[in-house]
């Protein structure tokens, strides 16, 4: 999380209630707000990194004990079956990890879409962004290095090698996570900023470049 007081009660109470039994692990990234009390009493430890999603994300995993590691925005609202979803994919042996569906918090009609379209196309390519709760194993995620520490696009990377190391569970369970990116730029223009952002990552130009252009989309 990274100044997130407004939502961060919220989704650790979710996480809570969908997982009982999990070691919830809040990772700041130098918040100014009251993120931090507000998170210190509905999680069991508390971690401070540098900012970025990939180092922030890292820094948790180092920390964790369980066999399996999910990674939840703190804008993300889990299902109440969470930790029973993954944990009837991980007991086959061949996943490795997986996804959630997401749907935005918002009920335009272009969000309703746009979660919908988001799920569809992470079902066929067998990856998942940063909003759908990527999960993996404790240590397939330790044999592929984690998260790069790159400033954009580090889940379009993990989630690419993940699928390479092994099956993907693709959970029809919906994650809700805030539509606040694309109400702020703009719906379509995030739309296509985003699919602009991830069609030349693939095409190989450098993270920090494309982070230096698009901040405003993070």
């Amino acid at each position: 999380m990274l100044n997130e007081a407004p939502a961060i009660a919220r989704t650790l109470e979710a996480i809570r209630a969908g997982a009982p039994e999990a070691e919830i692990i809040v990772v700041d990234g130098g918040s100014t707000d009251t993120s931090v009390d507000a998170a210190r009493p509905r999680c069991n430890l508390v971690v401070q990194a540098p900012r970025g999603r990939a180092l922030q994300m890292n820094a948790g995993a180092a920390r964790a004990s369980g066999h399996a590691l999910v990674f939840v925005h703190a804008d993300t609202m889990v299902p109440a079956t969470f930790a029973r979803d993954i944990e009837v994919a991980l007991a086959d042996p061949e996943i490795v990890g997986g996804r959630f569906d997401v749907q935005l918090d918002d009920n335009h009609p272009l969000c309703v879409l746009i979660g919908t379209l988001i799920s569809i196309r992470s079902r066929i390519s067998r990856t998942g962004t940063g909003d759908q709760a990527i999960f993996a194993r404790k240590t397939t995620f330790e044999a592929l290095g984690g998260f790069p520490d790159i400033p954009i696009c580090e889940d379009l990377d993990f989630a690419r090698r993940l699928k390479r190391a092994g099956r993907v569970a693709c959970l029809r369970g919906e994650v809700i996570t805030s539509a606040r990116r694309w109400k702020k730029g703009g719906i379509i223009r995030t739309v296509l900023r985003m699919w602009t952002i991830r069609s030349l990552y693939l095409a190989g130009v450098a993270p920090a470049r494309l982070a230096r252009r698009y901040s405003d989309v993070r």
